[in-house]
């Protein structure tokens, strides 16, 4: 479980490819402080580390999470956004991001604002998969809140300090995003999409 507030930036340092798995080692100012098992949040997607060494550390990324992310875009150099799970007893500063990527959006435009940042994002819509008025989501394993909502688009505002310590202050338009939908909102629409029809719970 994550809050999506980004730690730090990690850096690709290699990546190998195991059949349809792809290992990514990567190098992070956290790194030191990781153990084995540990789940690490990249870009958002929730990844386990595999191996680990004073300054870099290995992930796995599997099939599925590749096909769901842009995971399997990044390249040799490339950032990322890095969060660890979150801590039981501190405080939920962000909102609650399982690490569990629900697909992918596109930066459509980029536009500065008296030193902030909009930037808006085209995505694919489904029925469970909803974006309200000032609700969350998770953008690249950032905590957002949603800036007018469309059927298909959405915005989001950036403040200065996390556009310089987040992948966004490097966001290009075109470049592909993960997108997670907030947890409670996903519930309630799921609930709606199986027993709106009027169907009974019982």
């Amino acid at each position: 479980m994550f809050t999506g507030i980004i730690e730090t930036l990690g850096k690709v340092e290699k990546i190998e490819q195991e059949g349809t798995n792809f290992h990514f080692t990567v190098s992070a100012a956290l790194a030191e402080d990781l153990k084995i098992d540990q789940s690490l949040s990249h870009n958002g997607v929730c990844l386990t580390v595999v191996e680990k060494s004073p300054r870099q550390y290995v992930v796995t990324a599997i099939e599925e999470s590749l096909q769901r992310s842009n995971l399997g875009q990044l390249k040799v150099g490339d950032t990322v956004n890095l969060e660890r799970a979150m801590i039981s007893n501190g405080r939920l500063d962000g909102h609650i991001v399982q690490g569990h990527v629900d697909g992918t959006g596109e930066c459509v435009k980029i536009e500065e604002v008296d030193g902030s940042w909009y930037f808006r994002f085209r995505y694919k819509p489904t029925p469970e998969h909803m974006l309200v008025d000032k609700g969350s989501v998770c953008v690249n394993g950032v905590s957002l809140t949603v800036v007018d909502p469309e059927k298909d688009e959405f915005s989001v505002a950036i403040i200065p300090f996390t556009f310089e310590h987040t992948t966004f202050g490097k966001m290009q338009v075109g470049d592909k995003v993960n997108l997670e939908f907030d947890i409670i909102g996903k519930y309630i629409a799921k609930y709606m999409v199986v027993y709106g029809n009027g169907a009974k719970t019982s």
